[in-house]
């Protein structure tokens, strides 16, 4: 097809794809795309710049995949006429590139959601979508301010290198055959904006991340720039490189507690394989045996602490996870018993 019948959005992921070539995209996830070719991809678009990027970018990357693209947008329907104008644009942007559209809208949406409510409904829907297609692949437009307001949100919480290591680039979840991937993980927000600007594509702005109501938008509006100015230099892009070696870390040492194999046949977790080994592994060996559990509870971050240092002691002893059962410790073994019946 020649340049000159493509539709007006067509002829804009041209332009943008020539602008921001398939070399600025994360590698990884460029290769597990070229290993996908036969699946449908799922598009979350928003409508905001970073996912029309996203989805214009895939569109003019891989022109082999673009009968098999679904853009999925999700109408949280929190904003009025605003979310409503946010869908018809997703809609429009879709069939103007021809790919198929699926949307939903939260019809019983609370006035005040949190944020981890708005993102959980969203995921349900993506995972239909997802199902629906029989697709594994779900992209979305991430980029690199998300990183860094990310890694200062999870400073604040305390969070170790499983967690200052996300976003990732390709995140796969266990027990699901989704597969999510975040292409624009390298590339700043002003550098996607600008070039969509230089293409001559639209987006959508969500007035609501002008509000301090949600903590990434404090941290994005208050914190970022001023963090950058102290830093006098780019501390984004620094965020991104510590994000990334984090996430190795993280790796290396699921790596070690996998050849460690502290988690016995019977489901027991077997100190004397943990004996000498840092109190990180520790850590990551407690609560990986802690996740195995059906009913594991739900400890505070106090009542785990407290619960590492009688694993690591060794001594005979019962630790209450409440209406879920004990953690047992005996005999140089960790194991969980169920609650008594009366």
């Amino acid at each position: 097809m020649s340049r000159a019948r493509f539709t007006k959005w067509q002829r804009i992921a041209v332009q943008l794809g020539e602008r921001v070539g398939i070399d600025r995209l994360d590698g990884d996830v460029v290769e597990l795309a070229t290993d996908s070719m036969k699946q449908k991809w799922i598009l979350a678009v928003s409508g905001g710049a970073d996912s029309v990027a996203m989805l214009l970018l895939v569109w003019a990357h891989w022109p082999e995949r673009r009968g098999k693209l679904v853009v999925a947008h999700f109408d949280h329907n929190l904003r009025g006429a605003e979310s409503r104008a946010d869908r018809a644009f997703c809609g429009k942007v879709a069939r103007s590139l021809g790919v198929v559209f699926e949307t939903a809208t939260w019809d019983a949406a609370p006035a005040s959601p949190s944020e981890a409510r708005a993102r959980g409904v969203r995921q349900a829907f993506l995972e239909q979508v997802r199902r629906r297609h029989r697709a594994q692949l779900i992209w979305t437009g991430h980029h690199l301010n998300d990183v860094a307001e990310t890694l200062l949100m999870r400073l604040a919480r305390g969070s170790g290198t499983a967690g200052l290591g996300a976003p990732r680039s390709i995140q796969s979840h266990v027990g699901s055959l989704a597969t999510r991937v975040r292409p624009l993980l390298g590339l700043r927000r002003e550098e996607l904006t600008t070039a969509l600007q230089s293409a001559g594509a639209t987006w959508r702005e969500d007035s609501s991340n002008q509000t301090g109501t949600h903590f990434r938008n404090r941290v994005r509006r208050d914190v970022v720039p001023r963090w950058e100015k102290a830093a006098e230099r780019d501390a984004v892009s620094g965020a991104g490189l510590s994000r990334k070696l984090l996430d190795e870390d993280n790796a290396a040492l699921e790596a070690w507690l996998g050849e460690i194999d502290p988690i016995d046949l019977h489901g027991r977790l077997a100190l004397k394989r943990l004996k000498g080994k840092p109190i990180a592994i520790w850590r990551r060996a407690l609560r990986t045996w802690l996740q195995r559990q059906r009913d594991g509870g739900d400890l505070s971050r106090q009542g785990f602490e407290e619960l590492l240092k009688l694993v690591q002691k060794g001594d005979t002893s019962r630790f209450s996870l409440g209406k879920s059962g004990f953690v047992r410790i005996r005999r140089g073994f960790v194991f969980f018993e169920q609650p008594s019946a009366n």
